[in-house]
C-alpha cells in the first residue's frame, strides 16, 4: 500500500500524535490478523517459521504476534535461529565470489539440527536449544535451554533463513510467515518518492549507530553484500510463505529523518550514489518528533527507547 506525501505532511502539520497512534494501530491489526491465521493453523503444526530481510522488524513483529497470542491464551516462545549458527571453521565455512567467509549464507546455519528439532517438538519430544556467541563465533551447548511444547503450545522460529527451501522442504505443514517493509512513499501521482529498500536502509543505519556506535559508512560497505545475500537467499523463497507482512509505517520517513539525514550529511560528498537519492528524497518530509512515538511502537526496534532489548 503506497503512502502518499501530501497525506503524512497534512497529519503531522495537523495532529501528529493522532497520525503517530494511527500507525501503530494499522500495524497492530496486521499482527492481530497474522496472530489469528497462526492460531487457526497450530493443530498442523506447532513451529511458525518467520522470515525477511534486514531492517525488516522480524524481532518486534514476532514479539507482538507472540503477545498477541499469548492474550489468546496459546503459550508462544520466540527463537532466533540465529543461534543455531555453526561455529565458524574457515576450512569449511561457505566462501563468496571474492573468497571471504559467506555469513550470509543459509549452510552458515546447522541445518540438519534445526529441521531436528522442529520434529521433535510437532513430537511433544524435548530440544535444547543451543546459544550462538557472537563474540567468539562459536555456539555453546553448554548454554543451551530445553523446550518443550504443551499441545496447545507454540514456537516462532525468526530468522532470514526460515522459508529457505532446505527448510520448508523439510516442515512442509509449519505455519511461514515473511515479514518485509514493502511500501513506497509516493506523491499524489503515484510517482515514487521514497523506495522502500531505502527504508530498511535507513533503519539499518540508525540503529547500528544508535545500539553500535557506527556511522552511516559502516551501514553503507556492508549493504550491498546484505542486499546480495538477500538476492541469493531470501527472496527467492519468500512465496513460500502462507502470508506477507508489511511492515513498513506511514510515519516512519518523517521519524527517521532528523536521525539518519545528519548521519548521511556527515559521508563525503558525492562517495555513495544512493546517500545523494536519499538526501533529495528525504527533503519534502515533514519531521515527526519523538515525543509522539510510543515506547512499544515498531519504530522504536530502530530509534531505541522501546520495552523490548534488541
Amino acid at each position: 500500500m503506497p503512502y502518499p506525501l501530501h497525506e503524512i505532511n497534512a497529519a503531522i502539520r495537523t495532529d501528529p500524535k493522532g497520525f503517530a497512534e494511527a500507525c501503530d494501530a494499522a500495524f497492530a491489526k496486521k499482527v492481530d490478523a497474522a496472530a489469528r491465521k497462526i492460531a487457526d493453523h497450530r493443530g498442523a503444526s506447532h513451529v511458525i517459521l518467520l522470515s525477511g530481510p534486514s531492517g525488516s522488524g522480524k524481532t518486534t513483529t514476532a514479539m507482538k504476534i507472540e503477545e498477541v497470542l499469548e492474550r489468546m491464551g496459546i503459550v508462544t516462545h520466540t527463537i532466533s535461529m540465529d543461534n543455531y549458527f555453526n561455529t565458524i571453521d574457515p576450512e569449511t565455512a561457505p566462501r563468496n565470489r571474492e573468497g571471504a567467509i559467506d555469513y550470509e549464507s543459509p549452510f552458515c546455519l546447522d541445518i540438519d539440527l534445526l529441521n531436528r528439532h522442529f520434529a521433535m517438538l510437532d513430537r511433544g519430544e524435548t530440544i535444547h536449544v543451543p546459544k550462538y556467541e557472537f563474540s567468539r563465533q562459536m555456539r555453546s551447548d553448554i548454554l543451551s535451554q530445553p523446550l518443550r511444547l504443551g499441545p496447545d503450545e507454540l514456537a516462532i522460529f525468526e530468522g532470514i533463513h526460515a522459508l529457505n527451501d532446505i527448510i520448508v522442504g523439510k516442515n512442509p505443514k509449519a505455519f511461514k510467515l515473511y515479514i518485509a517493509a514493502r511500501s513506497n512513499y509516493t506523491s499524489g501521482e503515484g510517482e515514487v518518492l521514497f523506495q522502500h529498500p531505502w527504508l530498511r536502509l535507513c533503519r539499518r543505519i540508525v540503529r547500528d549507530y544508535k545500539f553500535r556506535g557506527s556511522d552511516a559508512s559502516f551501514t553503507l560497505k556492508m549493504w550491498p553484500n546484505v542486499r546480495r545475500g538477500e538476492k541469493l537467499y531470501i527472496s527467492p523463497y519468500k512465496e513460500n510463505a502462507d502470508l506477507m507482512f508489511d511492515s513498513s509505517l506511514a510515519c516512519e520517513v518523517s521519524v527517521l529523518k532528523p536521525y539518519v539525514v545528519p548521519l548521511l550529511e556527515a559521508l563525503p560528498a558525492g562517495k555513495y550514489a544512493v546517500v545523494d537519492d536519499m538526501l533529495r528524497a528525504f527533503e519534502p518530509f515533514e519531521v515527526l518528533e519523538e515525543r509522539y512515538i510510543a515506547p512499544d511502537s515498531l519504530v522504536r526496534e530502530f530509534i531505541g527507547g522501546s520495552a523490548y532489548s534488541y
